[in-house]
């Protein structure tokens, strides 16, 4: 089976409500921090005419929830499979490399560039050549973070070695990176903040 969400040849839903497969296991694809955007697009367009809830209307409640629930999963996976960002937060999950809270205190430096970044982003307004300024500076440092993630998880370290242990901490810390140059950014477009 391509997924383990639905027979491809027979077209039956499979229940995996008790054992869930992974983002990966659920697009057909082996777990890598590499993944082609528009091969996981077309398993995604694949696999949902397998498991689409419009197909099971007729099939009864029970075949329609499981169909409902299927189609949930792949496209969660999807969305994790296909975001850079996301997709290596799992990955260090995956392989018990530290949480999101497990190495929440960033560096002193990093700090002052953000309080730098704060001060930019209520000092001046969004269109101003600052704010410009400021935007490409964080694009370009959001790239270099997202190259090294890519650097550190290929090919994917062994949790159980030192060496491994200390990649996927420094992929955590890089990753508690990303979401205060994420948060500046969606300021500097002029979103409203996340949450």
């Amino acid at each position: 089976m391509e997924t383990p969400l639905a027979c491809g040849a027979c077209g039956v839903l499979v229940d995996v409500t008790e054992n869930e497969p992974t983002p990966f296991a659920t697009l057909g694809l082996d777990i890598s921090c590499n993944v082609d955007p528009k091969d996981a697009r077309k398993r995604l367009r694949r696999f949902a005419h397998l498991v689409h809830p419009d197909y099971y209307t007729t099939g009864g409640a029970e075949q329609l929830a499981l169909a409902e629930h299927n189609n949930a999963l792949l496209n969660r996976a999807f969305d994790v499979v296909t975001d850079d960002v996301r997709r290596a937060d799992w990955i260090v999950g995956h392989l018990g490399g530290p949480g999101e809270k497990d190495l929440g205190c960033m560096h002193q430096e990093f700090l002052m560039e953000v309080m730098e970044w704060n001060e930019i982003l209520d000092d001046h307004e969004p269109g101003s050549p600052e704010f410009e300024s400021l935007g490409s500076d964080l694009r370009e440092e959001r790239e270099r973070l997202v190259a090294a993630i890519e650097g550190y998880l290929t090919p994917l370290p062994d949790p159980s070695t030192p060496e491994g242990e200390e990649a996927l901490k420094d992929v955590r810390k890089d990753l508690n990176a990303l979401r205060y140059i994420d948060r500046a950014l969606t300021r500097v477009a002029g979103l409203p903040a996340p949450i």
